[in-house]
Parts: structure tokens; sequence; C-alpha cells
């Protein structure tokens, strides 16, 4: 499901099932890695959208305050995430690693630092998700009992798709995605009612992205590769590098099939979401949960908007907006169009699932998949119906 966001890479070696691989790549530590008993990649005004609704609102919090929720969904957290969430008390002795980051200064903190993540890690196992959407591969972090999930728009694709979410028990359950913003790469997710005999699913707890450094330390979660029942979710530890508006970087290694998955903070509060890889593979972006904040009433409601910088999808053609079909006037040459065997002439009549009535349809077709994905699209060649296959393109 990485639709180019992502360079395809072979997952890492991983250790044994029921463990969690944490894996240093930040700082002045050299690469290492160690396993936790498993327990049951443009700033938006916040001003113009709806808050998060109660059962979400609830759990935001900032740094190093207790979680206590009166919501029916999320239940107070425990350590062991046994009742919906993920947040880890921080001991004294990580107060200035955990609000500044930096470098442990004694064998001491680095150990307490390295329990730390291990508490976390294992915190995160029960909330963090693959998804998969046909035949393409993602990650996402339930966030409510109810079953809202935040991943990445690239993941989600488009609003009102069939999904389907493998817990790290191996479980699997039906869901539909909703709203995404393209603009900074996040979507949403609802998993359907009436799949957990009642009860509510773990969840994560919601941090702050307004209040991150760089040099404060973190841990990504994901699948990746895909959905592996001998091996489960991955943990990767890094430190954030920079914090943007749009995107927090951090050098947590993630590879295909991570897309959408969670990055949490030493507290185990979910700061950012995974979006995509930069010019390295220890260079990588994640979508600030505040974003989700901002925009979470369109997000609920199926809205989808926006475009990743460099990311705007293109077919390839150019057609006459004032008449009431949807005929292709010019082939680029080049095009993803022209690949796919489009002639002038054309009449395009379906676009994936989208029937196209005028060249204006085409183009909210067109607007509405990712680039790399791949949709068949039915046109009428002098009164002959002819199917094509078209990989989107895009923008440079």
């Amino acid at each position: 499901m990485e639709n180019r966001l992502k360079r395809s890479e072979q997952p890492q070696r991983v250790l044994p099932a029921r463990r969690v691989s944490l894996v240093y790549i930040a700082g002045l530590f050299a690469v290492v890695l160690f396993a936790a008993a498993m327990l049951p990649c443009d700033s938006v005004a916040a001003q113009e959208f709806a808050p998060l609704p109660p059962e979400v609102t609830n759990s935001v919090v900032q740094p190093n305050t207790v979680i206590q929720s009166n919501s029916s969904d999320l239940s107070p957290i425990t350590s062991s995430n046994s009742s919906g969430g993920t947040s880890i008390p921080v001991t004294d002795s990580l107060s200035r690693i955990y609000r500044n980051g930096g470098v442990p200064n004694s064998l001491q903190e680095m150990r307490a630092l390295e329990a730390q993540q291990k508490l976390v890690a294992a915190s995160a196992m029960d909330c963090t998700v693959s998804v998969q959407i046909g035949p393409a591969q993602g990650c996402g972090v339930i966030i409510t009992g109810s079953g809202y999930v935040l991943t990445a728009a690239h993941v989600a694709m488009r609003p009102n798709k069939e999904a389907i979410i493998t817990l790290s028990t191996g479980k699997r359950v039906r869901a539909r995605t909703l709203g995404m913003n393209r603009g900074v790469d996040a979507g949403l997710i609802k998993i359907d009612g009436g799949q957990n005999e009642g009860r509510p699913w773990p969840s994560a707890s919601l941090g702050s992205s307004d209040d991150l450094v760089p040099g404060m330390w973190c841990l990504a979660t994901g699948h990746p590769g895909g959905y592996d029942d001998g091996r489960g979710p991955v943990t990767r530890v890094g430190r954030i590098l920079a914090v943007r508006p749009d995107a927090i970087v951090t050098d947590c290694a993630l590879i295909g099939g991570d897309s959408g998955g969670p990055l949490f903070d030493l507290a185990g509060k979910l700061i950012a979401i995974h979006s995509r890889i930069g010019n390295d593979v220890a260079d990588n972006l994640h979508v600030p949960v505040v974003h989700y904040d901002y925009s979470w009433n369109r997000l609920a409601k199926g809205e989808a908007w926006g475009f990743l910088p460099g990311f705007k999808p293109v077919l390839g053609v150019s057609g006459n907006q004032s008449v009431g079909v949807a005929q292709v006037v010019e082939v680029k040459p080049g095009s993803p169009a022209e690949d796919a065997g489009f002639q002038e002439m054309d009449i395009v009549e379906q676009f994936g699932d989208a029937v196209v009535t005028d060249f204006d349809s085409l183009k909210r077709a067109v607007a509405d998949t990712m680039p790399g994905e791949r949709a068949i699209v039915w046109v009428n060649r002098g009164g002959q119906r002819i199917r094509l296959l078209v990989e989107i393109g895009r923008s440079d």
C-alpha cells in the first residue's frame, strides 16, 4: 500500500514470535537489538475545524500528565494496556530525557531508558494493526474503544472502501475507510461494530505533537512487509530529528508496509502517524497527531481533500469541458494515459468504480486516486467499449 511513497525494501530480521524487537538507530548509540516479553510519513489553522469527539478528546493529554477518562469508551490506563490505553508513567530519573531528549549520562540512566522503551513497546502492541484494502497493505493504530483507527491517507486511499484490520493476535475484522486530508497524509478508518463481543478495542493514549523538540526519544511500531503471524508488530527506537507544522522527522527505520503505523513518545502516548521515507531509510516523515484533531469532523464525515506536495495524481489527457461527455482530445506523450493505450477521441465512461459523465467528473475520479495506484478504465472508441488498465502517475 505504498503507492510510491515508500521504497520497496525487505523487512528487517526480527526476533521470534511473541517478542518485541527494539532497534536503536539514533544519537551516540550503536545499533542495538533487544526483546521485551509481549503483553495481552502545511500547517492548518485549528479554528477552521471542529475538535475531536469526547471519547477521543478525553485521552488527549500534555506530557507527564496522568490520563483519566470518564468516557464509557475509554477505561483508566494501566501499564499492561488491558483496559484500553498505552500510557506508561515516566520515572523521575528519566524526566530530563523525556522532556528534552538527549543521551543518557550514566549506565543507570541508559538502563532506565531501555526499561521504559520496553514497557512502551509492549503496551503499544495491541493497538497497532495491519490494514489491508484489496491487495494493498499498510498499518494503523486504534485510538478509541469503539474502533476508530488513525492511518495515513495513502493507506486509506479513498473514502468508503472496505478494509480488513488484523490485530496483533491475528484476529481479522471488517472496517471501512472514512475521510482523509491528503495535504498532510492523514486518514481515518472505522472498524465495523459487533465484532468484539461488546468489549472495547485496545486503544492508544493520545499525546500532543505541539510540545515536541528535536532530540526526543520515540518508538515506531508497525508491520514492515505486511502482517506476520510468527512475528507480530515490530518496534523500532529512534529520536526526533525535526519538528515541522506538517511533519515530524525521525530516524526510526521504516520500510514498506509501515505506512500508517503509530509513533509514540517515552510516556507511551501517540504523537504521530508514519507517512513516508525521505532520502534515506533513517530519514522518515510522520503526520503530527494534532492534524487529526484539527480536522476530525471532516475526517469522520468521509471528506477527502488536498494533495501531498509532488504527489498530485496525473492521468495525462486533456478534453473539451463544454461537451456532455468525457472525450479525450489530447494524450500527453510519455504519460500514464499513453502507456495505457488511450487514444484521441476516446470517450471515457468509467474510471475505477466511478461512472464518468463528463470531463469534470473524470478529473474528480483521477483526483480521488493515489500515484502508483492502478485503475481499470472503460472507454468508448468508435462505438466499441474497450477496457484499459492505467497506473496513475504523479506531478513532479
